[in-house]
């Protein structure tokens, strides 16, 4: 998905800062920007006013979203291929997507637009930082995280996004029967998922272990790239309780 760094990416190549973990929450990295082109920078300005978010002291989730809003937040959309395709076979969910790289949200305005999509917003941000200061409790119908950086070294393990202090934050957040579905194609970190998931006591494992990979959860860029090294797809599904 997501081609951002911790917490919010996927697989980044960019430099990045060590992570801070603190009693309050993660601290994530900065915005990235890279080259963008012409018709995504042309659509992150014109659209960005209806529908992007911006992520401040001003912003509220409920008068954003709606008390019978049905918000699924997705961590890391990349360049958006997925969200739009998520997005279009489920009109009645609003899909919150959320990354650092600026110009895959821009694309992925452009592509909703081309598709006549109305139910995706868009913010740039750390999701950790909007997760704990500008996302209600018990407030979403779900939670994406598809493909993060695997941080493969066992010496940068410590950054991977799904360790206890984020499953439990993210965990208040989702409504009573709101679902945690992550995917990876690294095998120690979906193990590394599979025993942080199963230690939050306010999650429930739906499949009891790693979940059949669901047929509308679309074909991810890098899932591709795993595929093509012979590495499994995991998929793990959590309902909170």
């Amino acid at each position: 998905m997501a081609n951002a760094a911790y917490p919010l990416g996927v697989h980044s190549t960019s430099p990045v800062d060590e992570p801070v973990i603190t009693d309050r929450h993660i601290r994530s990295f900065h915005a990235r920007r890279s080259r963008i082109r012409p018709s995504a920078k042309e659509a992150l300005e014109r659209l960005w006013p209806q529908w992007g978010l911006t992520i401040d002291g001003d912003f509220d989730f409920a008068s954003t979203f709606g008390e019978s809003d049905s918000v699924v937040l997705e961590i890391g959309c990349g360049m958006g291929d997925a969200t739009v395709a998520m997005a279009a076979n489920d009109p009645s969910t609003t899909i919150l997507a959320v990354d650092v790289h600026t110009p895959g949200l821009g694309v992925l305005l452009r592509d909703c637009e081309r598709q006549g999509l109305t139910n995706v917003r868009v913010a740039e941000c750390d999701a950790v930082t909007l997760l704990t200061d500008h996302i209600p409790v018990e407030s979403l119908a779900g939670i994406r995280v598809y493909f993060p950086d695997p941080w493969p070294k066992q010496r940068q393990h410590k950054r991977r996004l799904i360790q206890p202090p984020f499953v439990e934050l993210a965990s208040s957040r989702l409504r009573v029967g709101g679902t945690l579905h992550c995917a990876t194609d690294w095998q120690n970190y979906a193990d590394q998922m599979l025993e942080v998931l199963d230690a939050e006591p306010t999650l429930h494992n739906q499949y009891g272990g790693f979940a059949p990979r669901p047929a509308w959860r679309p074909v991810t860029r890098f899932e591709r790239k795993g595929l093509a090294k012979d590495h499994t797809i995991n998929d793990l599904v959590f309902a909170r309780v």
